[in-house]
């Protein structure tokens, strides 16, 4: 029974089969956001089946216990066919319901194993995933200094606080630049809208605009700060944040790539000797 387990496992036929079935069933998941009916009920239960025989055979393929479960894979298959098993009637609770189909729709994360570059590529976003972390502390150091800069130099005078002179700037400001959308508030009103705003200049969505409505704010005496300070700021920004900290994540994931690729020539050249 273990050989025989092993040998069907293995077979090329099987994994391709294995992959139509989770694609059909990515592709019923999808179906069923539109409709439903008994049929797709009836091909969700059959692809549910087949997933269960195959984590029933890869357990009687296992050489140890220990060895099935430190592949992360099998983890991963194992709880989401649980999930799917678990009906929904038994609950009353519509929150633990929702968590429930949204749990069960990670089945399309299964693709990942189906097919070896996408293995290989969640290899890598694994490998990296330390890496990026601490690259992203490095982003969140740089944006938060950028962030303190920017309320500080270019945060709009509080309406209720301000003198008559600077409330009038503002309002006759407000009518001729007002914030896109209206509903938004001041960009360096506060921290957490400030690092929006840099998080909005990232993306380069609309960033010039800022540049532009924040020197019109200058040329009106609402603000202080220089000109060419504002486009120094606006453009140093988009430079670090673009060019600097983006390619820093980049040349980490190649980097990891390059090391996913080597342990995967040397488990080819293990299997052939």
């Amino acid at each position: 029974m273990v050989e025989l387990s092993k040998k069907i496992i293995a077979h090329k036929a099987f994994e391709k089969f294995i992959a139509f079935i989770i694609v059909l069933n990515c592709t019923l998941i999808g179906v069923e956001t539109y409709f439903t009916n008994p049929i797709i009920s009836i091909l969700q239960n059959i692809t549910l089946g087949i997933f269960t025989l195959e984590i029933f055979l890869r357990w009687i393929a296992k050489d140890t216990i220990k060895k099935f479960f430190s592949d992360g894979w099998n983890i991963f298959d194992l709880l989401i066919v649980l999930i799917s098993y678990i009906p929904e009637f038994i609950f009353s609770n519509t929150t633990i319901i929702t968590t429930l189909r949204i749990l069960r729709v990670f089945r399309i994360f299964r693709l990942l194993r189906a097919f070896p570059e996408l293995k290989l590529m969640t290899s890598v976003l694994i490998l990296s995933l330390k890496t990026l972390f601490y690259n992203g502390v490095f982003f969140f150091v740089f944006m938060y200094l950028f962030a303190i800069i920017g309320i500080t130099l270019f945060k709009l005078p509080n309406a209720s606080t301000t003198d008559i002179t600077k409330k009038k700037a503002l309002t006759e400001y407000l009518k001729q630049v007002p914030n896109a959308p209206g509903i938004s508030p001041d960009p360096y009103g506060s921290l957490g809208e400030t690092k929006f705003t840099l998080f909005r200049i990232l993306t380069g969505e609309d960033w010039t605009d800022l540049r532009y409505n924040l020197i019109q704010a200058k040329r009106m005496n609402v603000i202080d700060t220089n000109e060419t300070i504002i486009t120094i700021y606006h453009v140093l920004w988009f430079i670090v944040a673009t060019f600097l900290l983006l390619n820093l994540l980049v040349g980490a994931i190649l980097n990891n790539y390059q090391i996913a690729m080597d342990e995967l020539r040397k488990k080819e050249i293990k299997n052939n000797t």
